[in-house]
């Protein structure tokens, strides 16, 4: 089977793109790295690299999962905490782009967006900024890391009880 990515300049500097046409649901990249906490992390001064996968942890990508750049209009998204899959039909030479605010809930750290799409929010925050309707597309693909998924399956549950006759 041909290779599914290369590595190439772009706008951003470089990124993830397409080698050939990628299916809706096919996994395009599998990682396993360094679990840290969040102290780790700012030790190490790649705050910007580790993906968060839990209250206090995160797993450090290294290359080339860290090459992925950010859309607010992504074609793939991270499953499981530890794989990349196409969540749309990929064509070959597009860029593989994924919506880092799927894997953010600390508060801690933010960054201007640069993506162009047309819908670009201007800031990368937490998956708890993001639109409801937006939530609930991520949320229904499972591409919300399942820490914040589960966050947000309780509010969903509390919203849903009906209140109280005592």
């Amino acid at each position: 089977m041909p290779r599914i990515f290369v590595v190439k300049k772009c706008r951003l500097g470089k990124g993830l793109f397409a080698a050939r046409e990628i299916k809706k649901g096919e996994i395009i990249l599998e990682f396993n790295g360094r679990v840290m906490s969040g102290n780790e992390v700012l030790k190490s001064g790649r705050e910007s690299y580790p993906i968060q996968i839990g209250a206090d942890k995160y797993m450090d990508w290294g290359k080339p999962g860290e090459i992925i750049n950010h859309s607010c209009n992504p074609n793939a998204g991270v499953k499981s905490n530890n794989q990349v899959i196409a969540i749309k039909d990929i064509k070959k030479g597009e860029e593989i782009t994924w919506d880092y605010s799927t894997s953010m809930d600390e508060d801690d750290w933010e960054m201007d967006c640069k993506c162009g799409s047309k819908n670009c929010r201007k800031r990368i925050r937490d998956f708890k900024y993001l639109p409801k309707s937006l939530q609930k597309k991520y949320l229904k693909l499972g591409i919300v890391q399942g820490f914040i998924a589960k966050k947000f399956a309780k509010k969903r549950l509390k919203a849903a009880k009906p209140p109280s006759t005592e």
